[in-house]
């Protein structure tokens, strides 16, 4: 259930409210209004009326709610009506008017409007015109002329939505913590259905500022970004010269009188402010050396695999750093990826966006590898090799959003877990799309068959407590391809596999053997080392204990779906 606050103003703003609620909507939506609760419970209704002229019934209700408005003359307040419409999900049962009465009752309440047993409290009306939803309006003049005590209200009918959801069976929401964007308004989404519009305009402009100061590496920069992206940008300059503020629109988003709705930063989001934004900039900026050249994929999906580190080992603030550094990341991949995969890496980013946000201040000290190496992609957006980059990458942001998933369980962040746990199966989608194809061509390429036994001994000695499930894995043509690949650049197939399974554990790899291939893709790549060091490898490779030689199974697709976190 969800209920949302909106207050208005000015001298007809009663009068306003009364009518679009008991009108028919602004797409003929509202369907038999009627009240079914009020303050005194005898308030005139204009929706079950028949034998009166509506408009009148309509300027009867609006003059009784604004009465104790009205006596305050110009003492009245800047706001003067409170609106608030409760909505059920879909799939929930139709309530009766006696259920909504209730649950109206309570929200009121809840809010400071009208407390129970308070008779002088503000002067309200609950109205229905749709099996889901009711609409709360309320002036905000109690009736002994005070303003009533609604401190942090959104808050606390939120508080109270939660308890009406469980005693009435209903959809149960996960409880937030302040920090998710402004939902748009159902005038934005009402525009946006008239227009053909899959999102509202807040939300094109919410996903083009994210993507703008994902790929910006300063403030001129970020608004230059935004520009070449077709959002109209109006910095907020004060008399000194000094930018303090902006606020961005959409070409054709227009208001009645042909003007341009602006929206600022602050209001697509609290992180999109231009303080906030500054600070995120500052805090990413270059490092003091220039980092060392290199596939910036492989660079990339390094910093993604040191993410479940991070948040285990690390404090609370370098984890919310590794949040947010892997949200950017994915604000800006849907731009560099095929055309088959585009869709669903939109809506991993889309959803994991709930997922970097909470009251936890940031540390991004560690997270400019990641940043950087993201932003190299963007601008030069050639896949590595046959689409290997974009598939080694995506398994490590699978691995990373599942971490994400447990760490925000652990501190409670109810919405930013179910955001992460959403992103995760978008990803998955894509990883498969892309990867599948990545392995079959690898596979292709596998060593014969007594390179692939050798190759099987040493993963049995690097890996013993693994070495079964990746010999048997459909991707160990592949994980041979790669190894025998890395042999042919120089490298010490033995050396390398140990360097793959030391770079970090593989216990919440998805998949041990796609894990190892893609580790060995990147170390083989590297410059091979020089025959005196591969020498000394050897040396110390041949004093581990030798196991009895393996015999490679047939790959055998697995019967279990791939999970988030393997445990």
């Amino acid at each position: 259930m969800i209920p949302k606050i909106i207050l208005g103003k000015g001298p007809k703003a009663t009068r306003r409210t009364i009518g679009y609620l008991f009108g028919k909507g602004r797409a003929n939506e509202h369907i038999d209004p009627h009240l079914v609760a009020s303050w005194n419970d005898f308030a005139p209704d204009p929706g079950r009326s028949p034998h009166r002229d509506t408009k009148d019934v309509m300027d009867q209700l609006a003059a009784q709610l604004d009465q104790p408005v009205q006596m305050l003359g110009e003492k009245a307040p800047e706001f003067t009506v409170w609106h608030c419409p409760v909505r059920a999900a879909p799939e929930d049962p139709i309530l009766t008017d006696e259920q909504w009465a209730v649950i109206a009752r309570r929200i009121v309440a809840a809010a400071g409007i009208a407390p129970e047993g308070d008779k002088e409290a503000c002067r309200w009306v609950a109205v229905r015109h749709a099996d889901d939803h009711i609409h709360i309006a309320a002036t905000l003049v109690r009736q002994d002329g005070r303003r009533p005590q609604r401190d942090y209200d959104q808050r606390a009918v939120q508080s109270e939505a939660r308890k009406i959801e469980v005693d009435y069976g209903l959809r149960r929401l996960k409880p937030g913590d302040g920090t998710a964007a402004k939902r748009p308004t159902s005038k934005e989404h009402f525009k946006a259905k008239r227009q053909g519009q899959d999102a509202t305009a807040r939300e094109v402009l919410r996903l083009r500022v994210r993507r703008a100061v994902a790929a910006a590496s300063s403030e001129a920069e970020f608004f230059a970004l935004l520009e070449t992206t077709g959002v109209t940008v109006r910095p907020k300059t004060e008399p000194s010269g000094d930018v303090t503020g902006y606020s961005v629109a959409l070409p054709g988003d227009v208001n009645k009188r042909g003007e341009p709705i602006w929206y600022t930063g602050s209001t697509l989001a609290g992180d999109l402010s231009l303080p906030k934004i500054r600070q995120r900039l500052n805090d990413t900026g270059p490092e003091p050396v220039a980092a060392r050249p290199g596939d910036p994929w492989h660079q990339a999906t390094a910093a993604t695999e040191r993410i479940p580190h991070h948040l285990i080992h690390g404090d609370d603030h370098m984890a919310q750093g590794q949040l947010e550094a892997l949200g950017a990341a994915l604000d800006l991949l849907p731009l560099t990826a095929p055309a088959a995969v585009k869709t669903e890496l939109e809506r991993a980013a889309a959803v994991f966006e709930r997922a970097t946000r909470s009251r936890i201040t940031a540390d991004r000290n560690s997270t400019r590898v990641l940043r950087r190496s993201v932003q190299a992609i963007w601008r030069n957006p050639t896949p590595a090799g046959d689409g290997s980059g974009l598939a080694m990458l995506l398994d490590a942001a699978l691995t990373a959003a599942a971490f994400a998933m447990h760490w925000h369980r652990k501190h409670q962040h109810a919405q930013q877990e179910t955001a992460a746990q959403q992103a995760l199966v978008h990803l998955h989608t894509a990883y498969a799309q892309i990867a599948e194809p990545v392995l079959d061509n690898l596979a292709q390429r596998a060593p014969a068959l007594q390179t692939k036994q050798r190759y099987a001994r040493h993963i049995q000695q690097a890996a013993p407590e693994y070495a079964e499930r990746i010999l048997q894995d459909r991707a160990w043509d592949a994980l041979a391809a790669v190894l025998a690949e890395a042999e042919a650049m120089g490298h010490n197939a033995a050396t390398v596999l140990d360097q793959a399974v030391n770079q970090r554990t593989l216990d919440d790899a998805r998949n041990a053997a796609r894990a190892l291939t893609w580790r060995i893709q990147r170390l083989g790549q590297r410059h091979a080392p020089s025959p005196l060091a591969q020498a000394a490898n050897a040396r110390s490779t041949t004093h581990r204990p030798t196991a009895a030689p393996v015999q490679p199974t047939a790959a055998v697709p697995s019967s279990q779906p791939s999970r988030g976190r393997r445990r």
